[in-house]
C-alpha cells in the first residue's frame, strides 16, 4: 500500500479537450463544485499548492491534468466541479459541454473518481453524475470527502446512507478527510491500482 505523498506535477490546463496531448492512461476526477477537489489532490501529494484552491466553490474552471512525475502518460485529471458555483448560466453549460467530451471521446479514460460530500451526502446532482457515467460505462470509484466533519456518533448510518443511495457497498466508498490526512493512504494506493502504476 502507498504509505507517502505521490509525486504528481502539474502538466497544463486545457480549455477544449483537443488542446490535450495524447497519454497512456487518465484518471478523471469528478466531483461537486465545493466537494474539497482540490484540497484532496493537494492532499495526496503532500502540496500546498499544486491544485489551486479557493473559500468560493468553482475555482476549477479548465481541464487540469496532473502528471505522475516518474511515469509520463500516466494522469490525474482535475475537472471543473458541477452544482454550486456562482458562475453565469452559459459558462456553466460550457464546463458540462467541456467534461462529457473529455469523458466520452478521451480513450485513455479508464476509471472516474467520484467524490461525493461526505457530511452531506450524495446529492440529486452526484446521482445524476453517477447515472450518466453508467450510461457512458466509465468505470467510476467512490469517495467521500471531508471525513472529519461527520460526527462520530452519525459515522455508521452514514457510511450506510452513503453506500445505499449509491447502489454499492459500503466497502467499495473511501472516506477520507484531507484536512486530518484521514483515509489518504487508502486513497492513493487505489490512485497507484487505477493509473497502473503499482507494477
Amino acid at each position: 500500500m502507498a504509505s507517502g505523498p505521490l509525486p504528481f506535477e502539474f502538466l497544463q490546463s486545457a480549455s477544449k479537450v483537443s488542446d490535450l496531448p495524447e497519454s497512456e492512461i487518465e484518471l478523471a476526477v469528478v466531483g461537486r463544485s465545493n466537494v474539497g477537489k482540490s484540497s484532496l489532490l493537494n492532499a495526496i501529494a503532500n502540496r500546498k499548492n499544486l491544485a489551486r484552491t479557493s473559500k468560493t466553490p468553482g475555482a476549477t474552471r479548465l481541464i487540469n491534468v496532473f502528471e505522475f512525475e516518474k511515469r509520463p502518460g500516466h494522469w490525474l485529471v482535475d475537472l471543473p466541479g458541477y452544482g454550486y458555483a456562482k458562475v453565469p448560466e452559459h459558462e456553466r453549460a460550457r464546463w458540462q459541454r467541456m467534461i462529457e467530451e473529455y469523458l466520452t471521446s478521451r480513450e485513455t479514460v479508464t476509471n472516474a473518481l467520484v467524490l461525493i460530500d461526505g457530511e452531506v451526502g450524495p446529492t440529486k446532482l452526484d446521482l445524476q453524475t453517477v447515472e450518466w457515467l453508467e450510461h457512458i460505462q466509465l468505470p467510476a470509484v467512490f469517495v467521500a470527502t471531508k471525513m472529519d466533519k461527520v460526527k462520530p456518533s452519525k459515522s455508521k448510518a452514514r457510511r450506510t446512507e452513503l453506500a445505499e443511495k449509491l447502489g454499492v457497498a459500503k466497502g467499495e466508498i473511501l472516506w477520507v478527510s484531507a484536512a486530518k490526512g484521514t483515509g489518504l493512504d487508502e486513497l492513493r494506493a487505489a490512485i497507484m491500482k487505477l493509473l497502473e502504476l503499482d507494477d
